[in-house]
């Protein structure tokens, strides 16, 4: 019973370290000024280079387009992972609502990026499912399923060698390992487990 009391004062104080130190990092952000924008890394829907225009009577492709187009002129960020407190001390309390809706937009995007990528891939349009998942990566989503449906494709869908399928997943892991996500791990595992033993590759 002592040692458990101890222990239990110790657990209870570093979780009142923890939450006065939240609190202080807290009143320090909220009086932080507004701060210029320009520095974040804005996303653009690059609508020229997806396949746009291509559903025909398909409701799911035409609706995966219609949201991203609605997407393109909006200002995306992707924030996955930072604080609101983060974001407050780094661009000022007065930002947090737009970057709030930037988050949001990026959110909806990805999202609508993996409903596309998935219905042209069960549509057999392995090429064009391919284009939109890889530019969903680029951004940095942290959908599993994104990776998976894309790791599927380079593996069994492409008709790559063993030593393109190797280098196109190789090409994912250095975007997976950087995630600020907590899907990290479990994409990273999926990847590395995807690529091919050399001695099989030779």
């Amino acid at each position: 019973m002592i040692i458990f009391n101890i222990r239990s004062r110790g657990v209870s104080r570093k979780i009142e370290e923890r939450e006065q130190n939240f609190w202080e990092k807290e009143r320090e952000a909220n009086n932080v000024r507004k701060k210029s924008l320009d520095s974040l890394e804005y996303i653009h829907i690059p609508v020229d280079l997806l396949p746009f225009d291509t559903h025909g009577n398909n409701g799911i492709l035409q609706s995966a387009e219609e949201e991203l187009l609605a997407l393109k002129d909006e200002k995306i960020v992707n924030l996955t992972g930072i604080t609101n407190t983060d974001l407050k001390l780094e661009y000022g309390t007065a930002n947090i609502t737009v970057l709030t809706q930037y988050d949001q937009n990026y959110t909806a995007m990805v999202v609508s990026l993996q409903k596309w990528g998935q219905e042209l891939y069960d549509q057999g349009r392995f090429e064009d499912a391919a284009k939109v998942l890889e530019f969903s990566v680029k951004t940095r989503t942290d959908i599993t399923a994104t990776y998976r449906l894309l790791v599927d494709l380079y593996k069994t869908k492409l008709g790559f060698s063993e030593s393109e399928i190797n280098r196109k997943l190789e090409g994912l892991l250095p975007i997976a390992k950087g995630l600020n996500a907590l899907s990290r791990n479990q994409i990273v595992k999926l990847i590395e487990e995807a690529i091919i033993p050399l001695e099989e590759v030779m």
